[in-house]
């Protein structure tokens, strides 16, 4: 054979092909319970046996249940099926802001408890043990079964090894935190940028219908982007697609944490807009106090935020531009300065682009049901674990496409996202590729 043969990647087992029909089954039922048998059979294309089959095994495991019979069409009426609750638990963490915060939610994303931990600028290996400490304070002796742990950290982030391969605002450098974590609680972690968390928590949750394009903004302490194509979360090549926050147009400007000077994050995150607020009203120490004086109408405060709103929403213009995208999502902390703020991003933004994608382009803040049900500083640890657990993607179940006897790609599609994408496996044709995050929509 030459050194240029292809090699085919390995037939699946049993055991694979079994373990991504139960995905299935999973993400029919999370999506959208309760359903029946039947009704999952027809949803994901596999046959009433293999499905009775694997709800049996799901309900030995404790991941569903039984919970009543529906309405008879003229038969026997069916018994429905849904995820339980409390099956497994998960834990999402937050990284991204001045504090660490987490929390533990069941598998219907409803929280059982959350906690915070003040960063106080620690970095390096101290923000490692703070980690740590903040993950043994929400397990806290509980006994129930946890699925995985979910991590959204700011920076670039290799999301199949876990590792923070560079994060400006915690001075990690090639960090395996998702390695790390793992062998000390001895459960999946998965690992995720947080803007591009974010915006794959926005996707589940979009009002329908999902776009298939999207962009999302997340301003915090930094500034990021989470770019949705096509339906799939878009990483770039080297897993840093979004980082729009350390884009600079010139070296003049205040010295980012990054080394440069005049990066886009310098002038318009929260963290930023506390310091340059600072100058003209030395009372202001922190978000809360730039946010009511902003708010309050406090002239010198008004005028660097609607500046820097301006000078974000002309970065978004080059965002659309660029991509043509339609939908664009503004989270984070910023979301507390309101309307005003908005309004002037938007304004700056669609001025700057052709006039019909300005005509096309909606600039919205993020879901509303998220803020009025969680925290603002549970925000990014929920979108963590949507990205982690909430389709069953901590199952260990590898990314399985269908190929033909030569190993030529049946489908190019990965793991679908919702019942109505879903094609079940056909043992005979499949073959495993390597592993791969069907959420991320990332391939070997």
């Amino acid at each position: 054979m030459s050194d240029t043969s292809t090699v085919l990647p390995e037939k699946a087992t049993h055991r694979q092909t079994r373990a991504f029909n139960q995905q299935l089954v999973l993400r029919a039922l999370y999506d959208d319970s309760p359903l029946s048998r039947a009704d999952l059979a027809r949803l994901t294309g596999l046959t009433r046996t293999s499905v009775s089959d694997l709800v049996g095994t799901l309900i030995e495991n404790g991941l569903i249940e039984e919970v009543g019979r529906g309405r008879s069409s003229g038969g026997k009426s069916p018994i429905l099926l849904r995820v339980v609750p409390g099956g497994r638990l998960l834990i999402g963490l937050d990284l991204a802001g001045s504090q660490f915060s987490g929390a533990v939610v069941n598998l219907r994303g409803e929280i059982q408890r959350s906690m915070q931990l003040p960063l106080e600028g620690l970095d390096g290996e101290a923000a490692v043990e703070l980690v740590f400490r903040l993950i043994d304070a929400l397990r806290a002796d509980d006994p129930s079964p946890l699925l995985g742990i979910g991590i959204g950290a700011p920076g670039v982030i290799d999301t199949r090894s876990g590792t923070v391969r560079w994060s400006v605002n915690l001075a990690w450098a090639d960090l395996p935190l998702g390695s790390l974590v793992e062998s000390r609680y001895g459960v999946p972690v998965v690992v995720a940028n947080d803007s591009h968390a974010a915006a794959l928590a926005e996707l589940t949750f979009y009002r329908r219908p999902r776009p298939n394009n999207l962009i999302v903004i997340k301003v915090g302490r930094g500034v990021g982007a989470g770019v949705i194509v096509n339906g799939q979360l878009f990483q770039g090549d080297g897993y840093g697609a979004g980082e729009f926050g350390h884009v600079s147009p010139g070296d003049d400007g205040a010295p980012c944490r990054c080394g440069r000077k005049g990066c886009l994050e310098t002038r318009t995150s929260m963290r930023a807009l506390v310091d340059a607020a600072r100058t003209v009203e030395p009372t202001i120490t922190d978000e809360p106090g730039l946010v009511a004086a902003f708010q309050t109408g406090v002239a010198g405060v008004r005028q660097i935020v609607l500046d820097a709103a301006r000078e974000l929403g002309s970065a978004v213009g080059w965002l659309i531009g660029v991509l043509n995208v339609r939908h664009v999502l503004l989270v984070g902390p910023v979301a507390a300065l309101g309307e005003d703020w908005l309004e002037e991003v938007r304004r700056s933004a669609l001025s700057s682009v052709l006039g019909l994608f300005a005509r096309d382009t909606q600039i919205e803040f993020g879901t509303p049901d998220f803020d009025r049900v969680f925290s603002r500083h549970l925000r990014a640890a929920l979108d963590a674990l949507v990205y982690a657990g909430a389709h069953a993607a901590l199952l260990e179940v590898p990314c399985m496409r269908p190929v033909d006897a030569r190993g030529a790609a049946v489908a190019a599609n990965p793991t679908p996202r919702f019942p109505q994408d879903v094609t079940p496996v056909d043992p005979v044709v499949q073959r495993m590729e390597p592993p791969c995050s069907t959420l991320l929509g990332a391939h070997p």
